[in-house]
C-alpha cells in the first residue's frame, strides 16, 4: 500500500519509513502540513497517512480538517506525544482512525497502520459495490429510448426521493422488479435493505408469518421465534411482486401495518415498528378487483399514491433494436461468443412479433440465441419457433376468443384488422392522424373503423 508520513523529525520519518517498508509499502514523505497536502493532491492512491499533531506552520489539527473536507476516506493515524494524548483523542472525533503515542513501539505501529488499510479496504469495496447496485439499478438498466419509457424514467426520478408508497402497473415480463429496485437505490433508503415478497405464492397463514414473524409456540412447527420481512427490511424498502393476490384477510393486516407503521409477531403481544417503504407491483387491475370485492378499497388507495405504469413492450416498438443489442451484449460475454450483430432478417421478425411475455421474452429468444449461435450474429433460424412463426400476433388474440379452434374467416380477417389498428394507436401514443398515416388509411376511414371494432383509444394512449 502506499503511506504518506507528515512530521518534521527526521529520526522518526527514518525509522517509521524502514519499518513501512519492511513491510513491503510504499513510503512518501512530507516534513509539514503544507507539503503533505501537495503530495496528497498530487500522488494518486495513498491509502494510509501518519500525521504528527506537532508541525511547523500549519498544525497536524489543521491538516486533518484540510484532509476531511477533502477526502473524508482518507485514512489517517495521528502520532503525538503522551503529553498530547487530549489532542489525539480531539483528533479521533474529527475523524482520524486512531492515534500513536511517542516513544512508540514498532509492533504497535504495524498493528495499527494494518487495522487502518484494512478499514480503507473494506471501505472500498463497500463504495465499490454500492456503486456497481446503483449502476445495475440505474435507469441505465431500464433500457428504453421511446416516450413512453422516458415517462416512465421521470416519475422514478420524481418519486425515488420521496417517502410514498408506490403502486407499479404492467404486464408481466415488464421489468416491474427492476422498477422497483431502480426506485429503492435511488432513494434516500439505498443503503438499507431490499426485500421481495411473493405474495401470490404461499398460503395465507405462511404468508403473514413470513410478513410479520412468530414466537415460539404461535402454532404447531414453531419451535423458534422467527423475524418477519417486515423487520427484515428495517430501514429499507420492502417490494410487494403481484399484491393483488394477498388473501382478503391479510390485505387487512398490511393495512394497519401501512397506517399505523406497526405490527404484532403471529402469536407475540409486543408492538413492533416498521419502518419500511412500501413498493408494490400487479399485472392485474385493482379497481375491477375492488369493484367485485377481491381487493379492499382502503388498502388501493393508500398502495396508490404514486402509480408508474410500465407500458408492454409491443407499445414501444422502437426500443425493440436497443433492447436486443442490449441483451445481446450482455449474454455474448457471459457466454464468451464473439457474437456482434443480429441479421437484418431476424431484427424484422423481433419487430412485426407481438411479445406476449415482453421484455422478459425478448430477453429469453436473445439469450437462446446467443447460446446456440457459432458465428457472429444471430440470424432467424436461432430465434425460437414462436416468433419464427410469427405468433403472439392476430392468431393469439383470435386463439384466445376460440379455444374449440372454430372460427370463420370473416372473423379471422376482423380480428386481425382489430389487432393491426390496436397496435398503430399503441405505436403513436393513442393520436389517430399517425395511427391512420401508419396503416395507409384516410383519419375517417380510421375513425369509422375505430367505432365498428369499439376500440377505446384513450386505454391505448400512454
Amino acid at each position: 500500500m502506499s503511506i504518506l508520513i507528515i512530521d518534521d523529525e527526521e529520526v522518526l520519518q527514518d525509522v517509521l519509513s524502514s519499518l513501512l517498508r519492511g513491510e513491503g509499502h510504499e513510503v512518501l514523505s512530507a516534513r509539514t502540513g503544507e507539503e503533505g497536502m501537495r503530495l496528497l493532491r498530487d500522488e494518486e492512491g495513498i491509502e494510509l497517512v501518519l500525521l504528527d499533531l506537532m508541525l511547523p506552520g500549519i498544525s497536524g489539527q489543521e491538516v486533518l480538517a484540510q484532509i476531511r473536507q477533502e477526502d473524508p476516506n482518507q485514512v489517517v493515524v495521528v502520532v503525538t506525544a503522551f503529553s498530547s494524548i487530549e489532542g489525539a483523542i480531539e483528533a479521533m472525533r474529527q475523524g482520524a482512525f486512531h492515534y500513536i503515542p511517542k516513544p512508540f513501539k514498532n509492533d504497535e505501529v504495524l498493528l495499527t497502520v494494518r487495522k487502518g488499510l484494512d478499514q480503507r479496504r473494506l471501505a472500498d469495496e463497500n463504495r465499490s459495490l454500492k456503486a456497481q447496485l446503483r449502476e445495475r439499478y440505474s435507469f441505465d438498466a431500464i433500457v428504453g429510448k421511446s416516450k413512453p419509457m422516458q415517462e416512465v424514467f421521470e416519475l422514478i426520478q420524481l418519486a425515488a426521493p420521496s417517502k410514498s408508497n408506490i403502486l407499479i402497473l404492467g404486464e408481466s415480463g415488464t421489468g416491474k422488479e427492476l422498477v422497483a429496485k431502480a426506485i429503492h437505490h435511488h432513494s434516500r433508503r439505498a443503503s438499507g435493505p431490499f426485500v421481495t415478497v411473493n405474495s401470490g405464492s404461499m398460503p395465507a397463514d405462511l404468508l403473514e408469518s413470513n410478513l410479520f414473524g412468530h414466537v415460539k409456540g404461535a402454532f404447531t412447527g414453531a419451535v423458534t421465534a422467527k423475524k418477519g420481512l417486515f423487520e427484515v427490511a428495517n430501514g429499507g424498502s420492502i417490494f410487494f411482486d403481484e399484491i393483488g393476490n394477498i388473501p382478503i384477510d391479510t390485505q387487512a393486516k398490511l393495512l394497519r401495518v401501512i397506517q399505523e407503521r406497526e405490527f404484532m409477531r403471529l402469536g407475540g403481544v409486543e408492538t413492533l415498528t416498521a419502518d419500511t417503504r412500501i413498493i408494490a407491483a400487479t399485472n392485474a387491475d385493482l379497481e375491477a378487483e375492488v369493484a367485485r370485492g377481491g381487493f379492499r378499497e382502503d388498502l388501493y388507495y393508500r398502495l396508490n399514491v404514486i402509480t408508474i405504469s410500465l407500458p408492454p413492450l409491443r407499445a414501444r416498438t422502437e426500443d425493440i433494436p436497443l433492447l436486443a443489442r442490449h441483451f445481446l451484449t450482455r449474454y455474448a460475454q457471459e457466454n464468451d461468443k464473439p457474437i456482434e450483430a443480429i441479421a437484418p432478417e431476424a431484427m424484422s421478425l423481433l419487430l412485426d412479433y407481438r411479445w406476449p411475455g415482453n421484455v422478459r421474452e425478448l430477453e429469453n429468444v436473445i439469450e437462446r440465441g446467443v447460446v446456440l449461435s457459432t458465428g457472429t450474429e444471430i440470424d432467424v433460424e436461432l430465434l425460437s419457433p414462436a416468433v419464427r412463426r410469427g405468433e403472439g400476433m392476430a392468431h393469439a388474440a383470435i386463439s384466445a376468443q376460440a379455444p374449440n379452434g372454430e372460427i370463420s374467416l370473416k372473423e379471422a380477417v376482423s380480428e386481425y384488422e382489430r389487432q393491426l389498428i390496436i397496435r398503430a394507436l399503441q405505436e403513436t401514443n393513442g393520436v389517430q392522424k399517425h395511427a391512420a398515416e401508419k396503416l395507409k388509411v384516410k383519419p375517417t376511414t380510421l375513425h369509422e373503423m375505430i367505432k365498428r371494432h369499439r376500440i377505446s383509444v384513450e386505454s391505448l394512449a400512454s
